[in-house]
């Protein structure tokens, strides 16, 4: 899924192009993408409508439009938007035909992106109020900020930075990387970090999305430019899919294990393994870790059982009943 990095980029490269026009055409051809309000009323709301800024909120593109409305796009798992391209691509699901001749193009294989409108600012804040918490970079994401959320807290510390209700715009690469900078594990409980390291995660959630932005995103899977063309951060990954890679800061090899049903990727050695309960807490099962089943117990032949030493007090029971 598009991360912070990621709908930046897009964000930057559609704002200069789209900031001024006019949308004189939309078509909405997957009727999900508006859900729960029909495509029709959305097209009517778009057709003329003024492109007066293109801004991003967590991981949303944000369309601020003329007469106070706003579309707030999510790209999901598998969006791409295009700019002008030569012919739609399959799973096109929208079509923006802009003045000067431009068109825009939504393209989603599994369909998941989102395009809601709301009108007035009250509505959009209250949208984003009801899903997304403070963002980095902004003057809300601090330190106090971060061990307040998570006080009492007994996620891991990597589930918690990715719930977008507690941290805008993280997801699975940045968490992996910027737990790595941190040298914090995945698995420690976010309510049991000190001020200390919540200090030097904030600074490595930054540093990390930062590193993500200036090498315009990454493209693992789908995530493209407006212009087809790939980010480059998945060249600089510090150990987000590099299993058994050597670690860059110690060289022993990079683990990949599991936190809240997602692969992460951890350094053992530069990361330590919390102890959770008095013992050290243990990777989730994978294929290389599953715990091998018990060995089963051989039946003992009845000749060869120990003979069991019957108590005082059955044997004298059984000499009362024979003297009878």
């Amino acid at each position: 899924m598009p991360e912070l990095p990621e709908v930046e980029t897009i964000r930057r490269q559609l704002a200069p192009r789209l900031e001024g026009r006019t949308i004189v055409r939309a078509e909405i051809l997957d009727p999900r993408w508006t859900r729960p309000e029909p495509p029709a009323s959305v097209e009517a709301e778009l057709c003329g409508s003024g492109v007066e800024r293109v801004g991003r909120a967590g991981k949303y593109l944000v369309w601020s439009l003329s007469g106070e409305r706003y579309l707030l796009m999510h790209l999901r798992m598998t969006g791409v938007l295009l700019l002008d391209p030569l012919a739609d691509p399959p799973h096109t699901s929208v079509r923006l035909n802009l003045d000067a001749g431009h068109r825009l193009i939504y393209v989603d294989p599994r369909r998941f992106g989102t395009g809601h409108l709301v009108l007035g600012a009250r509505a959009r804040d209250a949208y984003f109020a009801a899903r997304i918490g403070a963002e980095p970079f902004t003057p809300e994401f601090t330190t106090e900020y971060l061990c307040r959320v998570a006080r009492g807290r007994t996620a891991p510390v990597k589930s918690f930075i990715t719930d977008q209700r507690r941290v805008a715009g993280v997801g699975n690469i940045y968490a992996d990387e910027a737990l790595f900078r941190a040298g914090i594990h995945p698995l420690r409980p976010a309510g049991r970090l000190s001020t200390v390291q919540w200090a030097r995660l904030r600074g490595a959630i930054e540093e990390a999305l930062r590193a993500g932005i200036e090498a315009k995103g990454a493209s693992i899977d789908d995530f493209r430019h407006i212009d087809g063309a790939r980010g480059s951060f998945q060249d600089r990954f510090l150990v987000h899919r590099r299993a058994g890679e050597p670690c860059p800061n110690c060289g022993r090899p990079v683990r990949k294990i599991v936190v809240g049903g997602r692969g992460t990727y951890v350094c053992g050695h530069c990361q330590r393994t919390p102890r959770l309960g008095g013992t050290s807490a243990r990777r989730p099962a994978t294929e290389a870790t599953k715990p091998q089943a018990a060995t089963p117990r051989r039946a003992v032949p009845p000749d060869r059982r120990p003979a069991v030493p019957r108590s005082p007090r059955a044997s004298g029971r059984r000499s009362r009943s024979a003297g009878r």
